[in-house]
């Protein structure tokens, strides 16, 4: 069943559309991968069909009652005393009339919020970035889409959270996702839709199919454009030769080079790529940074315990970790920017450090591009050889009239791109790339990952890209709770090979081959519930019903013409029944959702 269709789209903001009369139809059941570089408008079609952004042209039909459901990029979160009270404004529970549903819907969504690891009753103001993300998943898969529309939600999230969403996406509905995340797309997705120059274009299968599909079609549209160029070229060679080509049996000719030049001057060249070129200055000494027994903590939470870690030049180091392991923290007693409470820390000679931040303190919003780059001269140094700021510039795709725009102007993804320009921009034998990927388009994050590979200085890598990670470190340093950290050989794959059968439990585990059998999912359930909770579980629902339905009769009967000849006891004793009903479903509804949420956690 078809349950939306794009026909003759057409949207533009500036000179060039972001969608040239395109056309795409989602099936019930399907989870498209959403692709192209940044800019080419992937976000505001998930608007589009969302229904917050409207079409200059064209139609979309869909299916009657289509219920969609968006998480942007950076979801905001209303204001309210507890994520539980933002979630339910943002989801616009108080607009539900049916109070059965309203309950329900709650229910469902404390339980995505357990299954995402968040507390319900954390003050919104104060949540992080990635805790915003995984509420606004939670929120999303709880309202029960027929179609989900997420943009970039492997963002922030961690590896256990990027699993868990797999997890959830491959059981859940009809999906469009916005993602850079490779092994994301490659384990969820049914099929690629490429947005490339107002146009989409669909690969059936994941993005390993797509890229060997993708290679081949760029190869025949080459010379596709250079049969045409010549062509054009030759039909301009003829209309230079004066008279002849003004005789009145040649005006068909000339009348199909006009529509020639117009054809060519209404092409839409593709993109450039991104020219990423990384001078690792001098060598530094051969140790890079030892550490010896460090420990650190803050307050009651130990982030590195006794870790003792050498790093030596040309290493290749990943870190490893959920949100709050404390990766950036490591990273910077590494560096010698933060004091261990105990244990040494011992720096190598001559280091230059590049620190690629993740959250961007680097970038003062309004100095323009110019000044970001190079304060005070013209030139810089990239690569070994001087360019002019305005050509370095053009590498990583900004054009010249943007030069001085100031920076808070640029989208997440710009602004990706132009520190990385900016750490590019001078010699650096250690490189430290905290959280590099995010808002990279995919081809950008490969030419990234090219570079890097081509680095001849120390890299220490945070990312939750596990794609990413396997192409670029030799080593993996990852957290084991309670502060401990211990090195791995290789990256996140062989992280998964190598780490304690223990550790094999947690959500980062391998996905699964096959699901599990109703009877072994049911054991599981039995082993996290005992067996008076599990009997309990099955016989809330009727419970629960047979309530509602003596409720309804009872507020029929008070509702009746001839009620108020029964009788003053009759009056309060049914009045009483009513607010003892109402308790009792507050009670078993919140029963259900406990011990619904246990055993859909067992189920995970």
């Amino acid at each position: 069943m078809t349950l939306l269709t794009l026909i003759g789209a057409e949207l533009a903001f500036g000179l060039h559309p972001l969608l040239d009369q395109a056309a795409l139809a989602v099936a019930d059941g399907e989870r498209i991968g959403l692709i192209g570089r940044n800019g080419t408008g992937k976000s505001s079609l998930l608007g589009v069909i969302a229904g917050t952004a409207v079409l200059d042209d064209g139609e979309i039909q869909r299916r009657d009652g289509l219920r969609t459901s968006l998480v942007e990029q950076e979801p905001a979160l209303p204001a309210a005393a507890t994520l539980r009270e933002s979630l339910s404004i943002r989801g616009r529970f108080d607009a539900i009339a049916d109070e059965r549903e309203r309950w329900r819907r709650e229910a469902r969504l404390v339980e995505f919020l357990d299954r995402f690891g968040l507390d319900p009753a954390t003050t919104p103001v104060d949540a992080s970035g990635g805790e915003r993300k995984r509420a606004a998943l939670a929120l999303a898969l709880a309202l029960e889409p027929d179609l989900l529309l997420l943009d970039e939600p492997t963002n922030h999230l961690d590896i256990d959270g990027i699993v868990l969403l797999e997890d959830l996406l491959l059981r859940g509905p009809a999906a469009i996702v916005i993602s850079h995340d490779r092994s994301f797309l490659d384990r969820v997705v049914t099929r690629i839709v490429e947005l490339d120059r107002g146009l989409l274009r669909s690969y059936p299968g994941n993005f390993a199919a797509y890229e060997q599909r993708k290679s081949d079609q760029l190869a025949a549209e080459e010379v596709a454009r250079r049969r045409f160029d010549r062509f054009w070229a030759q039909e301009e060679v003829w209309i230079r030769r004066g008279v002849e080509a003004r005789r009145t049996r040649n005006e068909g000719r000339v009348r199909r080079l006009e529509a020639l030049r117009q054809e060519r001057t209404a092409r839409r060249e593709r993109l450039g790529d991104v020219r990423l070129s990384l001078d690792a200055g001098e060598r530094s000494g051969r140790l890079v940074a030892e550490l010896k027994g460090v420990s650190k903590r803050f307050d009651s939470n130990t982030v590195v315990s006794d870790l003792s870690l050498r790093v030596m030049r040309g290493d290749r180091l990943g870190l490893l970790g959920p949100n709050g392991a404390g990766k950036s923290t490591l990273i910077r007693i590494i560096l010698g920017q933060l004091a261990p409470d105990s244990g040494t820390v011992r720096l190598g000679t001559g280091l230059e450090v590049a620190y690629f931040d993740q959250l961007r303190e680097q970038l003062d919003p309004d100095a323009s591009l110019v000044e970001t780059i190079s304060p005070g001269s013209d030139w810089v140094e990239a690569g070994g050889q001087r360019r002019h700021v305005i050509s370095y510039l053009g590498d990583f795709l900004f054009p010249a009239e943007r030069a001085q725009a100031p920076v808070r102007m640029l989208s997440g993804g710009e602004r990706n791109r132009l520190l990385l320009a900016r750490l590019f921009a001078r010699p650096a034998n250690l490189l430290v790339l905290d959280e590099p990927t995010n808002d990279l388009d995919i081809e950008s994050l490969e030419l990234l990952e090219a570079t890097l590979q081509e680095y001849r200085g120390t890299l220490l890598l945070v990312s939750h890209d596990r794609s990413f990670l396997d192409n670029v470190v030799t080593q993996t340093l990852a957290a084991e709770g309670s502060g401990r950290w211990r090195e791995y050989v290789g990256g996140y794959s062989d992280w998964l090979a190598q780490r304690p059968v223990a550790a094999a439990t947690g959500p980062a585990a391998a996905p699964r081959a096959t699901a599990p059998s109703p009877a072994a999912a049911e054991r599981t359930v039995r082993a996290r519930l005992s067996y008076r909770e599990a009997r309990e579980l099955e016989q809330l629902p009727a419970e629960i019903e047979a309530l509602e339905r003596e409720q309804h009769d009872l507020i029929a009967r008070m509702a009746a013409g001839d009620y108020h000849a029964a009788g003053g006891d009759r009056i309060r004793a049914d009045r009483g029944r009513l607010v003892e009903i109402e308790r009792l479903l507050d009670e078993k509804f919140l029963r259900w959702e406990a011990l619904d949420a246990r055993a859909g956690q067992a189920r995970i």
